[in-house]
Order: C-alpha cells, then sequence, then structure tokens
C-alpha cells in the first residue's frame, strides 16, 4: 500500500472501530510523546527500526487525535505547508532558523561558510 490517503483513511476506520475517535484527546497527547521519547531513543541509539516505527507511531496517534478534535489531518499538513512553502532562512549549525527569527550579525564559520550559532546569543 503505498498511498497515504488510503492508509490514513484506514487509520481512522481503525480509530473508530476501537472507539478511539471518541476517547479523550488529552489521552491521546499523551501517547504522541510517549512516542517521541521513542523517536529520540532510537536518534540517540541510531537505531533505524526504532526510528521508523516511532514516525509511523507518531503519523498514527495524530491521525486520531486529528479525528478526535475534528479536524482533518490532510488540512493540517495542508496549513502547515502553506506556511513554510516560501519561508527563507538559514542553515546555522544544522538547523533551519527562519528569516525573521535571525536578529544581528552572527559570527560566521570559516570552514563551513556557515553562521555559528550559539544557543545563549540571540540570533
Amino acid at each position: 500500500m503505498n498511498n497515504m490517503n488510503e492508509l490514513t483513511e484506514r487509520i481512522e476506520d481503525w480509530a473508530i472501530e476501537k472507539k478511539l475517535h471518541v476517547a479523550d484527546p488529552t489521552k491521546q497527547i499523551l501517547k504522541l510523546g510517549e512516542e517521541y521519547g521513542e523517536l529520540c531513543q532510537g536518534m540517540v541509539k541510531s537505531d533505524y527500526d526504532l526510528v521508523i516505527d516511532s514516525i509511523g507511531d507518531m503519523y498514527v496517534v495524530l491521525t486520531i487525535l486529528s479525528k478526535q478534535l475534528g479536524v482533518d489531518i490532510q488540512r493540517c499538513v495542508e496549513v502547515a505547508y502553506s506556511e513554510i512553502k516560501d519561508r527563507k532562512g538559514e542553515m546555522i549549525n544544522g538547523i533551519f532558523v527562519k528569516q525573521e527569527d535571525i536578529k544581528g550579525d552572527s559570527s560566521v564559520d570559516e570552514k563551513s561558510s556557515q553562521r555559528k550559532y550559539h544557543p545563549w546569543q540571540p540570533l
């Protein structure tokens, strides 16, 4: 199965079958935190299988949460994409920083030709 819309519909149907669509969304947020923790663990341990599983689990949890809140997950992604599609910014220490969050002059790392970001200093 390679169609995300079909897969999302299957997740929603599964959630309805299990009556998760009417469950308390605050519990689903806790589940999302648990899955995020597993993702972090997978990243720290370089455990590719755990990373893949955790990202998938987070999508399932977000799909169910969307259903519980009465919002369409595809619409949520469309809104997020419309916000980032024309975003300007820079890579600083391997992190994309929005142009509006970059303030003043930052030092440039001569070896990488990228700005150096120091978390205790404003961008």
